[in-house]
């Protein structure tokens, strides 16, 4: 390298010289054309004419140079010789010998620096200005070459300019934008809130930019923050290479954003607001509330609302307020009062918004079609309403007493401190696509595009105004089809009643949202009117079971008692005193007290209840305002549009307000710091208690290794009988919705404070439920580290024998006729060959507690005293600890690899098989190899055995020799001596056993040197699944025996196997299971629109939080998309999007809404009641489903989460496996895509039996003749009579064809009151003991399918008959059950992609009907 660079400079050092001396001579040349005088006569050549272009370059550049000064120098001395003059002088001057002599005295070629003249020079450039023109030669394409290089040099400062102009228009923009957000107190904002706006904009497949995510590195914390101009940079150098389109689509992202950002912080003031009331009511702190005494406050709070108020809130009597199990059966099943809904009066207002469809579409045709003005000026004049008083009159006419007019309320507004209502997606629903007929005719009229909480304008605009450009799922309004109209009244204010919020707060921000919206084309629409219509109020319903509502009350009604206050009568405020006391209002104005009448109700005082009537107020329209809505709307439209876009754009610079319903934000949110203020782990609390003790020093290492295994945290188990801080919260904000402002959050708190109280039984049964659960989170972790501790080896297990002998020795034997007390009640497993019984972790714990109850003395104190004991008993070198802990880690990197693994088994294979060679390398000195074999029924070849082993994996070298090979019962091999038996088997040579089958037969026999050894995999009932095999054919070493603490650790290398085999293959059944339920779902409940199921899985970052996995996605069709490498859901990506992890943090339902859409997030939880994943459904615009959809969809999450229970409790040896159909018997696969039919068909089995005879009375009495002639002209009362008898006989004649199958063929089929007489008993207890899947059942599926085919669900549903909604289900389940019998090796499949799938569609028999 220093000889190539001491090259180079010789070289340069070399060439220096003549670079030198050029650039003197060009300077020295220089300076001399300074000196010549100016010649022009030589521009005379400059001619670019072509014909004689190249001779004029020729002579101009080869003679004219010497010509020209040789014939001045001619000319001079004929001059000097006068030789002009005289004519007839004789002379020997000759001209042209002259010249010659010159021309050759001065030939270039040899003569250099000879002098210059002027005209010379001069003639020189001319002929370098000709060269350029000649083409083809070296100066014309180097003039070319300068010339194309100074243009695009040109181009490139012409692009680099428009860079930076397009740049800072850019940058402006942003720091335009920045104003729109709300900000800390210092006037920053998080990073992490911009990184998510981000990353949400990039998620969006439309613009396919998902590679820009990669380069996010979102923060962990809230504490990195932006002002002004790093906002501005950060997104620019984000967005550097964005196009301008994508650039707008980004503003208006932002904005929108900036818009939902305002919202989250909202929530999240609610949220601290509910944790702070948690800890106020929580006197004792003991960390949890009484679930029932807060679902009771929630139900009187509820009914002493206003009606208006109701519609906002959540019915606390209804599910999810109330668990599935607190349900009767028959209620659950055969309730189809729609008045039990949710929302109050959900199925009515849609009803009657149905009613309004015909004027709206008619009100919409006619002003399209009035664009003449002429047409529209004659049709205004014929419209307009009589007088302004009369339709004042008529726009009150529906106003109860204590309501204001429209107009009263925008003054009224403008002077109230009291922030109001924020959106108006009060009752606003959202558009079903796909629906059938009949459901079609009752949404159609649902607006598609839910109210936006951000204001909405016209494209096209600055980048300051772009706050309105924005949409969730629209650019403009014209797009969605909303044809909005907005009534503007002319006066001392301009109020738009459509289009616009509900928020009419008195700030700032309040304000420019209500007046921020762009009017359109067509300013207003009448489906104003519907939404309006849609929150029409009705009478409350209390809808609860008189038991439980009795059951709660009586709780709250004696802390109730003398906490509420008397008050003055409201009286009238004036505007200045409703400034001064808004504030206090706010927080002490709604309250309980006492009415006239004894009856606790809710009273708001004047002024709070002036605003929140004015918030309402808008939403509470009659038909015939609608009417004159829609002719006032009209009148408006003579606005020229120039005169609206002046409007809107002094609307649009207004300022947003920097608080939130006239509260300021702290700059933190509570959902990012949750853990570290409210968040109390017990176990780790126990943990430093016992590192504090000297005692369990042997131990601490043990636990802390313990502690660090523990991934997942933070989750919250339900319990049904109490509330933690997290579910508290998340129970009242559900209860509250996303829709009230911050008042009444504040009332439902004050209400709260003065009505939970709890006796002093209560509290002390509650500090020592805390401290019981404190004991036993102890005596779990010391038992645990001392089983580990004698468990050195990692096995899994100890002997019962070795155990006792220890124990007896406590106290030197004085208690041991009390420790063999224990054994009489406890149930030990069953030994083993060789009469050894061994104690699991878990087995060996409830042992100990066993002895520990029968020893004198506090149970607490005995048992570390027995711990202790025990442990200072156990005698362990420290390389037998170092063993231990290397060990350990191994065994929990086999099911940290199933918890992580996306459920697949692929990388529990590697874990498993990488913990066998690094223990053989490390403990044994030895190169092992190692495969898994599983059982299989042999199908194909029954005479060779009934059942086979294949090996599904095997260490990477033996692979072409192993895999995917089967070994029978005929063949060599020890293999199936192990599964008979149940224990392992060594072969410490196996070159002298005459029963080893090597795969690998290319190896001679001299070759075959080593041991071999074989163990058993064991489920949780200890059934024989498979066989784990180790050798050490491919050690070099002679002697490669394996040691007795090397086999004990491969028992523990195949038990930490199978518990993560078997937790891969659980949740593998609950998504089967999962993905049944919804294909059921989609037939009866249309309004759906997608459904996500998400799973918990530790985080990949130590120390971090849990994360989740979009496992697989519901479209429209019922198509689920499973996902080969699910995607991952981080915490710290969905700031906006947390409802996901609100429902798994409190396995909790939750309601949410994002970009429009609305969606519902169920979890799906484990035996203890924490989360393991969630199902969320996407229904749209739509604020909740109809009644009839909602009760199906809590039927289809009972029956999921009850197959949850029992895969769950199989697992974990808690329930024992019960097989009900004949399918079942079928394996585990057809079992667990059966199982939610089966436990679906349970249930309506129990509820038919709770049928009297009188329900079925009622359903013999109709009458049925398909031949009768029709009457006419039919009325519809007769048609309906028709059709119902028709729907009665169908669903009986079918249910009769289950169990007589012969009347197929009969005459009676066809006569009604003969198929009534098979209506008895005997019919409901064949219903009830029936099993579709049996051999033995063979019926017409088809006759009885088209039968039933012609009845809709929503036909059963009106008909309103709990019997024919039984047997309309059981019917139909029955069917798909038969047609997944009948289809077992096609229909029914592992939901779980292959190898080389990136994903797969299923979709299982519905079982159901539209």
């Amino acid at each position: 390298m220093a000889k190539f660079a001491s090259a180079n400079f010789t070289h340069v050092f070399t060439h220096q010289p003549g670079i030198d001396k050029d650039n003197l001579k060009k300077e020295l040349e220089k300076k001399a054309g300074k000196k010549l005088p100016k010649d022009y006569l030589p521009k005379e050549w400059l001619n670019t004419e072509n014909m004689t272009l190249n001779t004029r370059v020729y002579l101009l550049d080869k003679l004219l140079p010497t010509l020209v000064p040789g014939m001045e120098k001619m000319l001079m001395q004929v001059e000097k010789k006068k030789l002009l003059e005289e004519v007839d002088i004789t002379t020997k001057f000759d001209p042209i010998n002259h010249l010659g002599e010159f021309l050759m005295r001065n030939n270039p070629y040899y003569i250099k620096d000879s002098g210059m003249s002027g005209y010379q020079s001069a003639m020189r450039d001319v002929t370098e200005d000709l060269k350029i023109h000649v083409p083809s030669s070296i100066c014309n394409r180097v003039s070319k070459m300068k010339e194309k290089v100074k243009q695009q040099q040109e181009q490139r400062e012409s692009i680099s300019k428009v860079k930076v102009k397009v740049a800072n228009t850019r940058r402006q923009a942003l720091q335009e934008q920045f104003n729109e957000w709300i900000l800390d107190p210092q006037g920053m904002i998080p990073m992490i809130v911009i990184q998510n706006v981000l990353h949400e904009f990039f998620q969006n497949s439309d613009y396919q930019l998902e590679a820009c995510c990669k380069q996010l590195n979102i923060a962990d914390s809230m504490e990195p923050r932006l002002n002004k101009m790093e906002f501005t940079e950060y997104i620019f150098s984000q967005i550097a290479d964005f196009k301008s389109e994508m650039f707008e689509e980004l503003l208006k992202h932002l904005c929108h954003y900036a818009d939902e950002f305002r919202e989250v912080i909202k929530a999240d003031m609610q949220r601290r607001m509910f944790a702070e009331l948690f800890l106020h009511c929580d006197r004792g702190k003991v960390g949890f509330l009484d679930r029932q005494r807060t679902l009771a406050l929630l139900e009187t709070f509820y009914d002493q609302s206003s009606k208006m108020l109701r519609r906002l809130l959540c019915n606390p009597r209804q599910w999810p307020f109330i668990e599935f199990e607190e349900i009767d059966l028959p209620e659950f099943w055969g309730d189809m009062d729609d008045q039990k809904h949710i929302y109050e009066d959900f199925d009515k207002v849609l009803l009657e918004m149905n009613t309004l469809l015909p004027e709206i579409h008619a009100s919409k045709t006619q002003s399209k079609s009035l664009e003449n003005p002429e047409d529209l000026h004659k049709h205004r004049k014929s419209t307009l309403s009589p007088s302004p008083s009369e339709e004042q009159k008529e726009t009150t006419a529906g106003q109860e007493p204590n309501e204001i007019s429209t107009k009263e309320q925008e003054q009224d507004t403008e002077s109230a401190g009291e922030p109001e209502l924020r959106r108006e997606s009060v009752t606003e629903q959202g558009t079903y696509i796909g629906l059938t007929p009949e459901q079609g005719s009752m949404r159609e009229l649902i607006t598609k595009q839910r109210p936006h909480r951000e204001s909405i304008t016209e494209q096209g605009s600055p980048p300051r105004m772009s706050t309105s450009e924005q949409g969730i799922h629209i650019e403009s309004i014209a797009e969605q089809g909303l044809d909005s109209e907005s009534i503007t009244a002319q006066g001392e204010h301009e109020e738009s009643t459509v289009g616009q919020e509900t928020d009419r707060g008195s700030t700032a921000e309040q304000e420019s949202r209500r007046e921020s919206v762009v009017q359109g084309p067509q300013r207003g629409s009448i489906a104003e009117g519907p939404r309006r219509k849609s929150v029409i109020r009705k009478g409350s319903h209390k809808g609860s079971t008189a038991e439980q509502g009795s059951r709660r009350v009586s709780i709250t009604e004696e802390p109730l008692k003398g906490s509420t206050e008397e008050r003055e009568p409201s009286r009238e405020r004036t505007p200045e005193e409703q400034d001064v006391d808004s504030a206090s209002q706010s927080r002490e104005g709604n309250i309980l007290r006492e009415s006239e009448t004894s009856r606790e109700h809710i009273e708001i005082p004047p002024q709070e209840e002036q605003t929140q009537e004015q918030a309402y107020e808008e939403a509470l329209v009659t038909i015939s305002e609608l009417r004159e809505e829609d002719s006032v709307s009209r009148t408006k439209d003579h606005l020229s549009e120039t005169a609206k876009k002046e409007v809107q754009k002094d609307k649009l610079c207004e300022p947003k307000s920097p608080e939130i319903e006239g509260k300021s934000w702290s700059g933190e949110l509570l959902t990012r710091n949750w853990e570290m203020k409210y968040a109390k782990y017990e176990d780790e609390k126990q943990a430093n208690l016992i590192y504090g003790n000297s005692r369990f020093t042997d131990l601490h290492p043990i636990i802390r290794n313990i502690q660090s295994y523990k991934e997942v945290k933070g989750l919250s188990a339900f319990n049904g009988v109490s509330l933690n801080l997290l579910q508290f919260v998340q129970l009242l904000e559900t209860f509250v919705g996303e829709d009230t402002p911050l008042s009444v959050s504040e009332t439902l708190t004050s209400f709260f404070k003065r009505g939970y109280a709890e006796t002093e039984e209560e509290k002390i049964s509650g500090l020592e439920e805390v401290r019981q659960n404190a004991s036993r989170i102890r005596r779990g972790l010391l038992l645990e580290a001392l089983f580990q501790k004698w468990d050195s080896d990692g096995s899994g297990f100890l002997d019962l024998k070795e155990v006792d002998e220890l124990l007896y020795a406590y106290k030197e034997g004085m208690e041991k006729d009390s420790m063999k007390k224990a054994k009489l009640h406890i149930q030990l497993p069953k030994p083993h060959p060789g009469h050894e019984v061994r104690l699991s972790s878990k087995q060996f714990q409830k042992y100990i507690e066993l002895v520990v109850s029968e020893l004198r003395g506090n149970e607490d104190h005995v048992l570390e005293s027995v711990v202790e004991f025990l442990t200072t008993a156990l005698e362990r070198s420290h390389i037998e600890d170092l063993r231990n802990r290397a060990r350990r880690k191994w065994l929990h990197q086999i099911q940290w690899a199933a918890e992580t693994s996306g459920v697949s088994l692929e990388p529990v294979y590697t874990e498993t098989f990488k913990a066998l060679t690094q223990d053989a390398q490390a403990h044994g000195h030895k190169k092992i190899s190692a495969h898994i074999s599983l059982l299989e029924e042999n199908l194909l070849l029954p005479e060779r055995g009934n059942v086979l082993l294949r090996n599904v994996a095997c260490t990477l070298d033996d692979a072409p020799f192993v895999l995917n090979k089967v070994l029978y019962r005929d063949m060599k091999g020890i293999s199936f001596t192990v599964v008979d038996e149940g224990t392992p088997i060594h072969v410490p040579q196996v070159q002298h056993h005459g029963n080893i089958f090597f795969w690998n037969d290319s190896h001679q026999k001299t070759d075959q040197n080593g041991s071999f050894l074989a163990l058993p995999l064991q489920d949780a009932h200890m059934r024989i699944f498979g066989v784990m095999a180790v050798d050490t054919l491919r050690d070099p070493h002679k002697i490669n025996i394996f040691l007795p603490h090397e086999i004990r650790f491969y028992q523990g290398v195949a038990n930490a196997f199978s518990t993560a085999y078997h937790y891969v293959h659980s949740r593998e059944h609950i998504l089967h299971v999962v993905i049944t339920g919804i294909s059921w779902l989609y037939d009866v409940a249309p309004g759906i629109s997608t459904i996500t199921t998400s799973f918990i899985e530790p985080s990949p970052e130590k120390g971090s939080d849990y994360i989740l996995r979009n496992m697989m996605v519901t479209g429209p069709l019922g198509l689920t998309e499973i996902h080969k490498n699910p995607p991952t859901i981080f915490r710290k990506t969905c700031i906006f999007r947390d409802f996901l992890f609100k429902c798994t943090d409190s396995s909790e339902v939750v309601l949410a809404s994002v970009r429009g859409e609305n969606h519902m997030v169920i979890p799906l939880r484990e035996r203890t009641g924490e989360a393991l994943g969630a199902l969320d459904f996407n229904i749209g615009g739509s604020r909740m489903l109809l009644y009839r959809e909602f009760k199906d969809l809590q039927k289809m999450m009972k029956v999921i989460q009850a197959a949850c229970y029992e895969i769950l409790g199989e697992l974990s040896e808690e329930i024992k496996k019960t097989r009900v159909l004949e399918i079942e018997y079928g394996g585990e696969i057809q079992r667990a895509g059966a199982l939610f039919f089966r436990i679906m068909l349970q249930e309506l089995q129990e509820s038919i039996r709770l049928l009297t005879s009188m329900n079925f009375v009622s359903l013999l009495l109709y009458d049925y003749d398909p031949l009768a002639e029709p009457k006419s002209p039919p009325d519809s009362q007769s048609q309906e009579l028709e059709a119902n008898a028709k729907l009665i006989h169908d669903i009986l004649t079918g249910v009769i064809l289950f169990f007589h199958p012969e009347l197929e063929l009969s005459s009676d089929l066809e006569n009604w009151d003969k198929c009534k007489l098979y209506v008895n008993r005997y019919l409901v207890e064949n219903i009830c003991s029936f099993d579709p899947t049996a051999k033995r059942v063979q019926v017409n599926v088809k006759l009885i399918g088209e039968y039933i085919r012609d009845h809709s669900r929503i036909e059963v549903w009106k008909f309103g008959n709990t019997v024919i909604e039984y047997l309309y289900h059981w019917l139909h389940i029955c069917l798909a059950l038969m047609e997944l019998n009948k289809k077992q090796n096609s229909a029914i499949t592992p939901p779980l992609p292959s190898k080389t799938d990136s994903c797969v569609y299923a979709k299982m028999p519905g079982g159901a009907a539209r």
